[in-house]
């Protein structure tokens, strides 16, 4: 068999399941650590419930991923997962969700091994979101998980440096309300108002705008000129507002498209 013949056989086997998202729909992926509690709370101890370094190698990670080919206009990260908000006009490898999660997974991998200098493994899927409501509607979500997480593990890792098994710590919290969790807080002289906002809301990762200053050799004028720029967010907003934040950057995609 000559091989134009036998890679014409084989190839179906690798793209009879191809699935391709629909044009004018959102893509919004979800790459998420395995393992990391114990990559990061026995392997490695970071600080507990939160650690910066870790929080940096999150967001690095996140940057890379903007940055490896893809038309992404937000990133979010909280704990250890990663969200990324596609251009709706995202059109690479006409729109095949395995070739998005392969490399993403992949980039995403390589590049936290990189900078931990140990091996860290993501996977990743992806959510089609058919309206703007929904993309909100999922920011909104990650948004809200993060705070809930860190009211948890601020209570839970207090608990357990006082001496508290780790399963009396998980039953004392379960169940608890929003208000008992920050008086528990509160009488052990923590404060989870004043906490960082990123530990509580994630840090989000967008692009802006900005002046570079030139000279033209010809003209002997200086020239300005608009460059593209991430801008990392330790202080998003919560709730209606991070609702309206999500809103804008929607808007600002469609006004770059007229």
């Amino acid at each position: 068999m000559k091989f134009d013949e036998l890679d014409k056989k084989m190839r179906v086997y690798e793209t009879t399941n191809d699935y391709c998202v629909l044009p004018n729909i959102y893509m919004v992926a979800r790459i998420d650590g395995r393992s990391f509690t114990k990559l990061t709370k026995e392997k490695h101890k970071f600080e507990a419930p939160f650690d910066i370094k870790f929080r940096d190698l999150m967001v690095a990670t996140t940057e890379h991923l903007m940055n490896c080919g893809f038309n992404i206009i937000y990133g979010y990260t909280e704990s250890d997962e990663i969200s990324l908000l596609f251009s709706i006009n995202e059109s690479v490898f006409k729109r095949k969700t395995r070739k998005y999660n392969s490399i993403l997974a992949g980039e995403a991998s390589a590049k936290f091994s990189l900078l931990l200098k140990d091996i860290g493994v993501f996977d990743s899927r992806i959510s089609q979101l058919p309206t703007k409501k929904l993309v909100i509607d999922y920011f909104r979500w990650r948004n809200e998980d993060a705070y809930r997480n860190s009211l948890n593990a601020n209570c839970y890792w207090m608990l357990r440096k006082k001496g508290i098994t780790a399963k009396k710590a998980s039953e004392k919290i379960e169940g608890i309300s929003i208000a008992s969790k920050n008086e528990l807080l509160f009488q052990n002289e923590i404060n989870f108002n004043k906490l960082p906002n990123w530990q509580k809301r994630g840090v989000g990762l967008y692009w802006g705008t900005y002046d570079k200053e030139g000279f033209n050799e010809k003209t002997k004028k200086i020239t300005t000129t608009k460059r593209r720029k991430l801008k990392i967010d330790y202080d998003l907003p919560m709730k209606d507002k991070y609702s309206r934040f999500i809103e804008m950057l929607l808007e600002k995609e469609s006004s770059n498209k007229k």
